[in-house]
C-alpha cells in the first residue's frame, strides 16, 4: 500500500491537536477510524511516528521530521487543487495582533483587483511557518531573523509605537507616562514565543525577566502584577482585560512591521501580494 492523502491529513491533524479525540472531531471521523489510519501510515513507513499512552502524547524523532514534509505536501496539493479550479486563495500568517486597518485593506484590494482571496491564519511564530511553507505570506514584527529581512520578498510596512502594560493593582496604573529607560526598574514580563520585547532593548541593563510562552500567558501574568509588559500600541484597541492598564511610554523605540512572501509562491502571485501591501499603506 502507498501513502495516501488521507494518511497525511490524519497524521497532521493528530500531531497538531496532540489528541486523537480532538483530531477526530476536526476531521469529522470516528476515533477508531483515525487510529487505524495513523497505524496504517506507520506500517507503510515502517517507523513509529507517535508515542502514545493513556496519559501522554508525543511525536517520535521520526514523527517530528515527517510532520514538516507532510504539511508541505498537503499545502502544495491544496494550492494545486485551488489553481486547477480557478480559485486563488493565499494564507496570511500572523501571531497575536493583526495590523488594522492595513491587513483588511490589503485583503480587499487583492480581492477586488486580482481576484485573490486572503485567508487569515493565526500561528504562534510566523517566521517558522513561513520558512516551512505552511503559509503563503506572513506579517512579521521585530525581532525578525536576518535571513528573512534580506530577501527581496520581504518589505518593511510601517512602525508601531510601544505602550507599557501593568496590573490595575500597580502604582503605575494611575497612567502617568513612563520613561523608556525606567522600565527595567521593575520585573519585565516577556512573551518568548512571539513577543516584540527582549531584554537587549536596554543595552547595559539586566532587567529581571518573567518568561511566558504565549500572549494569553503574558496577559494573565501582567494582570497578576508579577511585572510590567511592553507591547505595540495597537493592543489598546483590541480586547480588554479588567486586570490591566495601558500607560504611555516616553522615548520608546518603535516596533518595525514587515510583510514576507514564502518562496513557494509563484513570482506573479508574489508580486501581486507585495504590490497590494505597498499600495494599501496609510500615508
Amino acid at each position: 500500500m502507498d501513502v495516501e492523502v488521507r494518511h497525511l491529513r490524519a497524521f497532521v491533524a493528530v500531531a497538531e491537536e496532540e489528541s486523537f479525540t480532538y483530531a477526530a472531531l476536526r476531521l469529522r471521523i470516528t476515533q477508531p477510524a483515525l487510529s487505524r489510519t495513523v497505524k496504517q501510515l506507520e506500517s507503510i513507513l515502517r517507523v513509529q511516528l507517535i508515542r502514545r499512552t493513556s496519559k501522554s502524547f508525543e511525536l517520535t524523532e521520526a514523527g517530528s521530521l515527517f510532520l514538516d514534509h507532510a504539511r508541505s505536501t498537503l499545502g502544495s496539493l491544496d494550492r494545486g487543487v485551488a489553481a486547477a479550479r480557478g480559485n486563488t486563495t493565499i494564507t496570511l500568517g500572523f501571531s497575536w495582533l493583526l495590523p488594522t486597518p492595513w491587513a483588511q485593506d490589503m485583503a480587499r484590494y487583492l480581492q477586488e483587483n486580482s481576484g485573490i482571496e486572503v485567508s487569515f491564519t493565526r500561528v504562534d511564530a510566523p517566521a517558522q511557518p513561513l520558512v516551512r511553507g505552511d503559509v503563503d505570506a506572513a506579517v512579521l514584527r521585530s525581532p525578525v531573523p536576518q535571513e528573512l529581512l534580506h530577501k527581496p520578498r520581504t518589505i518593511e510596512l510601517f512602525e508601531e509605537p510601544r505602550v507599557l502594560v501593568c496590573s490595575h493593582r500597580s502604582a503605575l496604573a494611575a497612567g502617568t507616562p513612563i520613561r523608556w529607560e525606567d522600565v527595567p526598574q521593575r520585573p519585565l514580563v516577556i512573551n518568548i514565543l512571539n513577543g516584540t520585547t527582549t531584554p537587549d532593548l536596554w543595552p547595559g541593563t539586566t532587567p529581571e525577566v518573567v518568561e511566558t510562552q504565549s500572549y494569553d500567558e503574558w496577559l494573565e501574568t501582567v494582570a497578576a502584577d508579577r511585572g510590567v509588559g511592553v507591547v505595540p500600541d495597537i493592543a489598546r484597541t483590541r480586547g480588554t482585560h479588567p486586570g490591566i492598564v495601558f500607560v504611555p511610554l516616553i522615548g520608546a523605540p518603535p516596533i518595525k512591521v514587515w510583510l514576507s512572501v514564502a518562496d513557494h509562491v509563484p513570482g506573479n502571485l508574489a508580486r501581486s501580494i507585495l504590490d497590494a501591501s505597498r499600495l494599501t499603506l496609510i500615508p
